[in-house]
């Protein structure tokens, strides 16, 4: 591999991208014509941009190191995303019709129009766009730092500014052009790396012959153990249920059908894919298996390419970055722009200021997630840890309040604190880390039923589901009738 010769071509290429997300978006005047794209993406635009995002960073970086580490496991990542996919669509695809702006709305609707509730979400669902952005830039690192051969943290800064850039000029229905274009990219790179890593090291005869026969189990699990596979599996299906940034399409789309066909093809496609990253970690460990850093295993396998291939391949991984990343930077502007900045000033930004308030907000978010990335080189470690963290008491509170009209304040404050302080404890307890994998079982366990309790003891909420979504739209909208959405 030229390094130089790779730097070249990328760059080559993200300009190309950013001058479609420039075209495309030249007409964009308000703060939600760049954040939310107009709220008129269609369905293949919506598909696009979803698969772009779903094969990302964990896919290409993380599946690939847990397949070189655990065989079949590497499909857990997919499978557990394609489940999330097909449930958001199913259960939250008609939230589409309320317009929301940010998951914070959506959730103080649930909880009868708590001030308190709106503002701990925005926060957490803020660092948990911001803990998803930094996954992005670690993953974009690590391709940049083998690649290019640079050090590891100058890589992660140098991804950084990308984003910058790359997000900056047309917001998200630029993001979501970007990434439908990159996702035929993504799919391409991946079949052609598997297909020919496979054949480079003898055929898949030889990866069965040369690897850990429990690898070989399904999922893995005799390597792995049935509960850090069951973990690793839900950690990734609450990723996609309760993550701003698939939120974030479906408050854009231009229907709750458009939504609904675009994340059922997501899944399904999804979990097709699954098998590929598997297959390609299991190659590269017949290739080498001794790797210092399997997270570079996706990488390494590219050696199998001739160049010009290995070039294309190493652009798709690059792409997947992007493509995840970019999505969840809009989805943290957006929660500045509608929560944060309206509970510090009162109100929303005029409209002529929007797009440059942005852009700004843009920035502070970037320079949050590289101080997140530079703390970490373990990308399912990473995601994992932040999942139950953040995502498991939020998954919960957003199940019960679309289903049970009875849920509360109290109850939604006690699942997300009950979920933190259980994954907390998990992750500061060797014995039960390396029992469970990961802590998102106990934590989402533990959230329900304290939620559940909270709920049932507290009083009922006083005002109704009608009256919170008109305070709401009122805030956002100043009192603007709700369109109804064109099917």
């Amino acid at each position: 591999m030229e390094h130089q010769n790779f730097l070249l071509w990328f760059l080559l290429y993200a300009c190309a991208m950013m001058l479609v997300g420039w075209y495309v978006t030249r007409q964009q005047k308000t703060g939600e014509d760049f954040i939310l794209g107009g709220r008129k993406l269609p369905m293949l635009l919506t598909l696009g941009s979803t698969v772009g995002t779903m094969v990302g960073t964990g896919s290409s970086i993380g599946a690939v190191s847990f397949g070189y580490n655990n065989g079949w496991a590497g499909m857990l990542y997919g499978v557990g995303g394609a489940v999330g996919m097909l449930l958001t669509a199913w259960l939250f695809g008609p939230v589409r019709k309320l317009r929301f702006m940010t998951m914070s709305e959506e959730v103080c609707y649930y909880t009868g129009g708590s001030r308190i509730v709106k503002n701990l979400v925005a926060l957490l669902i803020f660092l948990a766009s911001i803990g998803w952005l930094g996954a992005h830039i670690l993953g974009g690192g690590l391709y940049l730092a083998w690649a290019a051969d640079i050090d590891i943290n100058l890589a992660k800064l140098i991804i950084a500014v990308g984003f910058v850039f790359y997000v900056g000029i047309g917001g998200y229905k630029a993001v979501s052009w970007i990434d439908t274009l990159q996702s035929i990219v993504l799919f391409l790179g991946f079949i052609v790396l598997a297909t020919l890593a496979v054949s480079h090291v003898g055929g898949w005869e030889t990866i069965v012959a040369k690897t850990d026969p429990q690898a070989f189990t399904l999922f893995g699990i005799g390597k792995l153990g049935l509960l850090p596979a069951i973990s690793l599996s839900v950690a990734i299906g609450i990723g996609v249920l309760a993550t701003p940034s698939y939120r974030q399409r479906i408050y854009s789309a231009a229907s709750t059908r458009a939504i609904r066909q675009s994340f059922v093809i997501t899944g399904l496609l999804y979990m097709g894919f699954s098998f590929l990253p598997a297959i390609i970690g299991m190659a590269t460990h017949v290739m080498n298996p001794n790797l210092d850093n399997p997270g570079f295993a996706f990488l390494y396998a590219t050696n199998a390419l001739p160049y010009a291939l290995a070039m294309v391949v190493l652009i798709a991984g690059m792409s997947a970055n992007l493509s995840s990343g970019s999505s969840d930077a809009i989805a943290a502007v957006s929660i500045i722009l509608r929560d944060i900045y309206t509970l510090i000033v009162g109100r929303m930004p005029p409209p002529e200021k929007a797009i440059g308030l942005s852009r700004l907000f843009l920035l502070c978010v970037i320079g949050l997630a590289l101080i997140f990335a530079l703390l970490s080189n373990d990308i399912i470690g990473y995601i994992t840890s932040m999942i139950s963290t953040v995502m498991s008491g939020m998954c919960v509170s957003v199940l019960l309040g679309k289903f049970w009209q009875r849920f509360n304040w109290q109850g939604c404050l006690a699942a997300l604190l009950g979920g933190s302080l259980t994954s907390l404890g998990v992750i500061l307890s060797p014995y039960w880390s390396a029992k469970l994998g990961n802590p998102v079982l106990p934590s989402l366990g533990v959230s329900l039923i304290v939620a559940v309790i909270a709920t049932l003891v507290a009083p009922r909420n006083k005002l109704s589901r009608a009256e919170v979504l008109q305070m709401i739209t009122e805030e956002r909208e100043g009192g603007q009738a709700i369109p109804e959405e064109s099917e």
